[in-house]
């Protein structure tokens, strides 16, 4: 068994699986994007729940589950299929016998997410019934917290809140599940985990009124390091950061707080923000600027690369054509800081799509070999090709 990180092909959206290398195999699912077409056989759109689910375990009751569960924030491409595939409330209630085609569905023993991203939406910004699923379920946990004063709070409650509130008033009671910008996570579902240890980086705390435009503008999604191990002795094998949506007045604030401790930003392993967006390096518009500039502090942050990193877009195939997102230009930028740099939309190719698995070793992580992408290749072009019945 050896840590792994997988990229699942969501088209332009995220969902990705951390698995460490515990006894239990510890995950942490980070967004999900599980869209109708790929409970279509007929469509090619890769089965993103199928692929989950082969990689998760299941409990005492035959349940599959998922440790943790991040929501970065509460955009339809991170929290698609949440309804249909995850169970939301008491377990008491969870349902052992589906029905009929229906998978069992999967229970989140934890929840981390922050409370902003629901206060901070506009009215542009409307929530879609998986996100209002979502944040009822998130409340839910955090009422049965404060009932009883976080005492026994077992798998399927728990929840874990990442950055601090507007309201102050809000987080009184819940000091014991908060992480505030710049704080660690050490335990994960209610245990202490030597395989994996976490940074917050963000949301930022609430600012002045244009601190506050911006935030809104960026989602202010969950920003968060995970220092993942291979084993023991080399505790800090892969260093992975993702960001969600963060756009550039993100992390150019982010480069002003860490530029003198850049060992905040680092990584071996760059989940591309906003599925590879010139919106998170340039505060200009690609479409209606002649000379759109790259942000130097915002490319800065983002430019903290350990010696062979690598970068992962979650999104469609990038091409030269001016969609935003995914962006050629973006793509170039990020070419300048690792030439290591995947496209979920675009492995092993254009056309057929598979997640993107990376291993953890103890000199970082390690993309899918050439060998077994080629093979996939050869294996759909020898599936297209007719059949002799010489």
């Amino acid at each position: 068994m050896s840590a792994k990180i997988t990229f699942l092909p969501v088209g332009n959206g995220d969902m990705t699986l951390i698995t460490l290398n515990d006894s239990n195999e510890t995950n942490i699912l980070i967004d999900v994007n599980i869209r109708s077409a790929a409970d279509d056989p007929d469509d090619d759109t890769c089965d993103a729940a199928a692929e989950l689910r082969k990689r998760l375990k299941t409990d005492d009751k035959g349940r599959p589950y998922v440790n943790v569960f991040v929501l970065s924030h509460p955009d339809k491409d991170h929290c698609t299929g949440l309804k249909k595939h995850f169970h939301l409330g008491k377990l008491d209630d969870y349902v052992s016998e589906p029905p009929e085609g229906e998978d069992l569905k999967i229970v989140i023993r934890e929840i981390w997410s922050s409370p902003m991203v629901f206060r901070r939406a506009s009215k542009n910004h409307t929530l879609t019934d998986d996100a209002k699923a979502f944040n009822t379920e998130a409340k839910r946990r955090v009422n049965l917290y404060k009932a009883n004063s976080g005492v026994n709070i077992t798998d399927g409650d728990r929840i874990l809140l990442i950055g601090e509130d507007e309201d102050p008033e809000k987080m009184k009671g819940l000091e014991g599940i908060l992480k505030k910008q710049g704080e660690t996570i050490n335990w994960i579902n209610g245990s202490y985990n030597s395989f994996a240890w976490m940074r917050v980086l963000g949301p930022f705390p609430k600012g002045d009124e244009e601190q506050e435009k911006s935030l809104i503008k960026n989602h202010s999604s969950v920003i968060i390091q995970y220092h993942i191990a291979s084993d023991l002795t080399h505790p800090e094998a892969c260093i992975f950061l993702t960001g969600g949506d963060a756009e550039v007045a993100i992390w150019k604030k982010l480069w002003e707080k860490y530029k003198d401790n850049t060992d905040y930003l680092k990584y071996d392993l760059l989940q591309a923000p906003h599925h590879c967006s010139w919106h998170v390096l340039s505060f200009d518009s690609q479409s209606q600027c002649d000379d759109p500039k790259v942000d130097a502090d915002a490319k800065s942050a983002l430019s903290q690369a350990n010696y062979g990193a690598y970068i992962v877009s979650s999104s469609k195939a990038i091409k030269d054509d001016g969609s935003d997102p995914p962006s050629y230009a973006a793509k170039q930028e990020y070419l300048t800081i690792s030439k290591n740099f995947k496209c979920t939309g675009e492995y092993p190719n254009e056309t057929s799509h598979e997640p993107l698995e990376f291993l953890v070793a103890a000199d970082g992580p390690q993309p899918p070999s050439k060998k077994k992408a080629s093979a996939s290749v050869a294996a759909i072009a020898m599936a297209r090709e007719p059949l002799s019945h010489g």
